[in-house]
């Protein structure tokens, strides 16, 4: 699965590898949570002079667009990308609403002799960016009397690859730039074009290293977070 992951690279950098016409300003995030509002690479065109393809920021926690009362739903933040074509909360967003999350990498927690968890940071070799395949949503409704609306957006997981099998039997789906305009195509719909762009990424493409435990907590943040474990500096 995917709980936590970062993104510390810069708006311009993001906005140039993924071709955006647009990207909303954010900081850098080395503990992104769920509930964060989060960046998200989607299709435009929505509007009239809309980019092909733009940057949003979106709730991580996927409400579907049906969803009486968002705040009463459980909190979706990953999805099973074998099923999402079926499932009823993700069927439409798989067809016609997918997109990219762009992360520097991710937290998995590896489980220890006595049932303590180890968190482990995971990026690619060559230390770019990586694309989390995802789906998005549009609610519009009242909450507490006031009409709103907002987007929201889950990350996909799919089996695990040798090098987090030791850690976890899931892992996020990290899209291969060449696969990125098809899965972004509003108009492509066929599972069977798609599922082939969900399979396990290159262990040999990635890797994972031991980090301090200060992850565990929501509020922290910082560069910290990522040094491997017992090479923190001290002040």
């Amino acid at each position: 699965m995917c709980g936590r992951f970062s993104l510390f690279t810069v708006a311009e950098v993001v906005q140039r590898l993924f071709g955006l016409g647009e990207v909303p300003d954010y900081p850098k995030r080395y503990n992104v949570c769920p509930t964060d509002d989060i960046v998200v690479v989607r299709a435009g065109g929505d509007a009239a002079g809309e980019p092909e393809r733009v940057g949003r920021l979106m709730r991580w926690g996927f409400v579907p667009t049906w969803a009486k009362d968002p705040e009463g739903m459980p909190l979706m933040i990953n999805a099973k990308a074998e099923s999402v074509f079926e499932k009823p909360a993700f069927r439409t967003a798989a067809k016609h609403q997918r997109c990219l999350v762009p992360a520097d990498g991710f937290y998995e927690w590896k489980k220890l002799k006595g049932g303590e968890k180890q968190p482990m940071f995971i990026r690619l070799q060559d230390d770019r960016p990586m694309a989390l395949a995802g789906l998005w949503s549009e609610w519009s409704g009242k909450l507490e009397g006031e009409e709103v609306a907002f987007q929201s957006c889950v990350i996909l997981t799919t089996d695990t690859n040798d090098l987090l099998r030791p850690v976890h039997d899931r892992m996020p789906v990290i899209m291969d730039q060449d696969g990125w305009s098809l899965w972004l195509d509003p108009t492509i719909d066929d599972p069977e074009l798609l599922h082939p762009l969900l399979a396990p990424f290159d262990a040999a493409r990635m890797k994972m290293w031991p980090v301090s435990r200060k992850v565990n907590k929501p509020q922290a943040d910082g560069a910290e977070l990522i040094e491997p474990k017992g090479q923190q500096t001290l002040f």
